[in-house]
């Protein structure tokens, strides 16, 4: 179409010049077609140089405009780069939106070269590696996370199972690391933090140790036991009597693990909460009288009552958090010492408390006391009948009426275990009128 046109215009020159032709002769007709010719050569360079200017630096905006078949040109122009640059808009949206999905991940990411050095990575491979995205782009993965496992999978290239990295910069943190190819030249790092669920199957196994070990031991006495009675019918009745009454004992042992392994289990598949309108006061008493049966008369037993308010939860769980407290602190007192049953308000907060002036607990122990069958003494914890789920039993039953466990002691001294209830779960001394818990 452009050389047409141009064409066209040439023709109509020589059109003009051919009636100038007859009258003025050859030189003027070819001065009038020169002219004409010169004029389109112009128009045509004119235009040119407008492009060649706009394509050193193109904008949409700063498109030229003009007429005939230049104005075709610059109008196609203008729709190729309009349409160009929304797909440059949608490009770059969809890349800005996989920047922050990556960006937000839970895992680390990190991508790196065919040379395995890194052209991007996202914050938590940052945190994770202890990488720095201003500073490690293009620098090998391998200068930066230096453990011989990393170092191994890495050379090896099997990436179809990940690798497990512990104690990465000096800290506690375990990661699964795996290498992705994603085309012919780079590969993802991808890195997840496994530390908490490392602890879960830690926490698991030795469950299940625990519970095996706890279980093998009064079920070996009584097996032994048996076979004795088998091997000697006509033992006589003082040792058969001792005997009956060791394998009680240690039958009553095993029924009071498995009752508190089943009450820990319903409390951590977390069923439905049964709420009573506890009378705290009344409560109070019945472990009073607990403790007092428990101690057999060792102890000096007090109940200190500063509050009337009542408790909004369920009152058989209650019973046995407070009762497994008041029983530890039986327990673990030497004979002569003293328990203190407390119920007190602080504020809008309830606060049941046992002190005791027993052995106490060092305080690296602390954190650890509601673990599942953590005995500061096992042999201790054995011989006084515990199952070493007690407190692990209470912090659950906490937990279930949004109170939390606090625990003070020095070693030598005594301790205090508190529960403190929020505001919430407490009742006005009028709202247990109806109650009869």
């Amino acid at each position: 179409m452009f050389w047409w046109r141009s064409a066209a215009i040439l023709a109509a020159c020589a059109l003009l010049a051919l009636p100038v032709y007859p009258i003025l002769g050859a030189t003027a007709a070819c001065l009038v077609y020169g002219i004409g010719a010169t004029s389109v050569l112009w128009f045509h360079l004119f235009n040119l140089n407008r492009l060649a200017r706009w394509m050193a630096e193109p904008a949409i905006d700063k498109l030229p405009e003009s007429i005939g078949s230049w104005d075709a040109i610059f109008g196609g122009l203008y729709r190729m780069v309009r349409t160009q640059s929304k797909s440059q808009r949608l490009l770059s949206l969809t890349l800005d939106r996989f920047v922050a999905a990556g960006e937000a991940m839970p895992e680390g990411v990190v991508v790196l070269d065919e040379n395995d050095r890194i052209e991007w990575c996202n914050p938590k491979a940052m945190q994770h590696l202890g990488l720095d995205r201003k500073k490690d782009l293009g620098q090998h993965i391998a200068y930066l996370v230096r453990q011989p496992t990393f170092q191994h999978y890495l050379a090896v290239q099997d990436y179809s199972h990940p690798v497990i990295l512990r104690n990465l910069r000096d800290i506690d943190l375990t990661l699964s690391v795996q290498l992705v190819p994603f085309d012919t030249t780079r590969k993802m790092l991808l890195t997840r933090d496994i530390t908490q669920l490392e602890r879960v199957q830690t926490v698991h196994r030795d469950f299940v140790a625990n519970v095996s070990h706890e279980l093998r031991t009064p079920l070996t006495v009584v097996g032994g036991f048996i076979e004795t009675l088998i091997d000697i019918p006509d033992m006589d009745a003082a040792t058969r009597e001792s005997q009956l009454r060791l394998m009680h004992d240690q039958t009553r042992r095993m029924g009071r693990l498995v009752e508190d392994l089943l009450t820990l289990s319903r409390l951590e598949n977390g069923g439905e909460l049964r709420e009573d309108r506890v009378n705290a006061v009344a409560l109070a008493h019945v472990l009073a009288s607990e403790a007092e049966g428990l101690s057999q008369g060792k102890h000096k037993v007090s109940l200190q009552i500063s509050s009337e308010a009542g408790l909004r939860g369920n009152y058989d769980e209650l019973h046995s958090a407070f009762g497994n407290l008041v029983s530890n602190a039986v327990r673990y007192t030497p004979e002569g010492g003293e328990l203190r049953i407390k119920w007190r308000q602080e504020g809008d907060i309830g606060v049941f408390a046992v002190e005791d002036t027993g052995i106490g607990v060092e305080p690296q122990h602390i954190p650890r006391l509601t673990e599942r069958f953590y005995r500061v003494d096992r042999g201790r914890s054995r011989s006084t009948g515990g199952t070493g789920l007690g407190l692990a039993i209470v912090k659950h039953i906490a937990q279930r009426h949004q109170a939390k466990l606090e625990v003070k002691s020095v070693p030598g001294q005594g301790s205090c275990f508190c529960i403190r209830f929020p505001a919430n779960r407490l009742l006005e001394p009028g709202e247990l009128s109806s109650s009869n818990k």
